[in-house]
């Protein structure tokens, strides 16, 4: 979404004259645009921007500004204590950059974090920034309003509001006109999207869909309790809707989920798995999990497990909870767990979940997929490589394959994080 939102305000300086620069030493402005979701994504900011302190004393008229969740969350207090910033710019306001920056000229700091009760950016083409010219983002709605005790996003992003599907119909065409092959519908929660004309997620699903049986759609993120049967029932109907869900689970532990606030039981959450195995038999499921949440026993965490087994993920985001001021979590429950149990926890599932991975992989040898080829291998330009539907990478030969092209690959072997294969 960071990414997506960075190809807006691309546009946006575009559109008042501004090229980008090839070299960061070359730029007359500096954009970090930010994620608060944990600590650690804050700290890497901090750290990052650091750099650009030492730019400044080379270049006095340098503009340093701080975009999206972080400027949000933290407002005037970035200035303060960063006082080489010239600029705060919340997720909403970034159609006020050409303004502020005329303010930050006069010797004065540019701030806007005003969060907007609308979509902000449905008639904007963004600049497609490192693009491959093979797969794109498309932000569908922005925010979200099911408050998880640990989470940020509502503070930051603010309520859910989705663009008309007409704008998105449109864009995802030009995409496709252009020689874009893969496009990724972006949301907080996806499958709450509902626009004033009555479209759900389902209904723009298909319709994007429709647009051309070589435009491949993705989409992220989905919310559990609100992948419903329509969804599963139009991704099953459409060869180019691709096979790959990621559900976020968080936790397996019904006790941690309502402390969580998530909206669903363990119960729940397996009645989803199993309507997706079900109604789209091939989909690959991904998810999100924290090890020691408040109060999170060692039964918790075993359920948390056997959660992971019983779904028996493709890959999977894996994470200690990060405690984020302002949330009700923080507000309201102690942070209680020791961090040397936390990280025993979150080992023991990334050591499941390697496991996982490696037996889903081996399973797909010796089976043939249409991949989207995307680029050269990182390792070697003898080697190409792309995504088949259910999102796992496969490398294979080059044999005057070019991106954008459409390969039948059978898998001849793999690891725990991708699939190596031969063009049939």
């Amino acid at each position: 979404m960071n990414f997506s939102d960075s190809e807006i305000v691309a546009s946006i300086m575009k559109d008042n004259d501004y090229a980008l620069a090839a070299d960061i030493s070359q730029a007359d402005v500096i954009f970090v645009n930010t994620c608060s979701i944990r600590d650690r994504a804050e700290k890497r900011v901090r750290n990052r921007i650091q750099e650009f302190k030492s730019l400044k004393k080379h270049n006095k008229s340098l503009v340093v500004g701080i975009l999206g969740c972080m400027a949000e969350r933290l407002k005037l207090q970035l200035l303060e204590e960063e006082k080489f910033v010239d600029m705060i710019v919340g997720p909403d306001a970034y159609r006020d950059i050409p303004k502020l920056l005329t303010k930050v000229e006069s010797g004065q700091k540019g701030v806007n974090v005003l969060l907007s009760q609308e979509e902000t950016y449905s008639d904007l083409n963004p600049v497609r920034l490192d693009s491959n010219g093979v797969t794109a983002f498309i932000s569908i709605m922005r925010g979200c309003q099911n408050f998880c005790s640990y989470c940020v996003v509502p503070l930051t992003r603010g309520k859910e509001r989705s663009r008309d599907a007409s704008s998105i119909i449109q864009e995802a065409k030009g995409l496709f006109d252009k020689g874009y092959r893969e496009i990724t519908l972006l949301g907080q929660n996806v499958n709450s999207y509902k626009d004033e004309n009555g479209y759900n997620f389902a209904t723009l699903l298909k319709k994007v869909a429709l647009i051309n049986p070589l435009l491949r759609i993705r989409f992220a993120t989905s919310h559990p309790k609100d992948i419903s049967d329509e969804l599963l029932d139009t991704i099953a109907a459409h060869h180019n809707i691709c096979r790959s869900i990621h559900l976020p689970v968080q936790s397996g532990s019904r006790s941690i989920l309502k402390l969580m606030n998530r909206k669903y039981d363990r119960e729940d959450y397996i009645n989803r798995i199993d309507a997706i195995k079900k109604k789209v038999a091939d989909c690959a499921i991904s998810t999100d999990i924290i090890s020691g949440f408040c109060d999170e026993t060692e039964e918790d965490h075993r359920q948390t497990l056997s959660l992971m087994k019983y779904a028996a993920f493709d890959f999977a985001f894996m994470f200690k909870y990060s405690e984020r001021p302002g949330t009700h979590a923080a507000e309201n429950m102690q942070d209680n767990i020791p961090d040397n149990i936390k990280s025993r926890r979150l080992e023991e599932i990334i050591a499941l979940q390697k496991d996982l991975s490696l037996k889903s992989n081996n399973k797909d040898i010796g089976k043939t997929f249409e991949v989207l080829v995307e680029s050269f291998s990182k390792r070697s330009k003898e080697f190409v490589s792309g995504r088949n539907s259910q999102n796992k990478m496969i490398i294979f030969p080059q044999k005057d394959f070019k991106p954008g092209d459409y390969v039948q690959v059978k898998v001849t072997a793999c690891t725990s994080a991708s699939l190596k294969g031969e063009a049939v």
